[in-house]
């Protein structure tokens, strides 16, 4: 039998493919590094394991994370994700959701992409370490994207969208995925 992190749900085939397939696994596509921002903002004050469930609702209401799209939603687009039983109806975070994507724009103009920006902060490194929620790399980054203006990004968020992405590398040591 297969030994997975503790967190994961084995009961929940969306979760189980995520943990094998996804998390911890560097992924700097900038769409990708888009989409879990987004998603991991979402986060915020719930579980993964709920948004993860709900992700391909999220893809759909919110026009498959087109950036350029997502910069214009105005109170009319507001509103139908309001009442969009199938994602987080929390309008702080939506409106949160606009005003990030719009500060995710200007770092890919300031820095080529927004993958080089996270380089200045993790010199294109990986980190592998388990049992943590917060560290000094998801600390200042956090805090300069805070500078920046984006609004539900702290570190312990932070912190998890560097592990969705593959910066940090958390697999616990009995997980078949542990590396160190």
């Amino acid at each position: 039998m297969i030994v997975r992190c503790k967190w994961c749900n084995l009961k929940n085939q969306k979760y189980v493919e995520y943990h094998d397939n996804e998390w911890c696994k560097p992924n700097f596509d900038e769409k990708y590094l888009y989409e879990m921002l987004i998603l991991e903002s979402f986060q915020a004050g719930l579980s993964w394991e709920c948004i993860l469930n709900k992700r391909e609702s999220f893809r759909e209401a919110f026009d498959n994370f087109d950036i350029d799209k997502i910069c214009c939603y105005d109170e009319g687009k507001i509103n139908e994700l309001m009442i969009n039983e199938k994602i987080v109806r929390n309008k702080l975070k939506i409106n949160a959701t606009i005003n990030n994507s719009k500060i995710f724009k200007k770092i890919q103009e300031e820095f080529g992409s927004f993958y080089n920006y996270l380089k200045r902060f993790t010199n294109d490194k990986i980190i592998y370490e388990t049992d943590k929620t917060t560290n000094e790399l998801s600390d200042n980054l956090s805090k300069d994207l805070q500078k920046r203006g984006m609004k539900f990004v702290g570190s312990t968020i932070i912190y998890s969208y560097l592990q969705a992405i593959g910066v940090i590398n958390s697999h616990e040591r009995e997980c078949f995925l542990y590396k160190n």
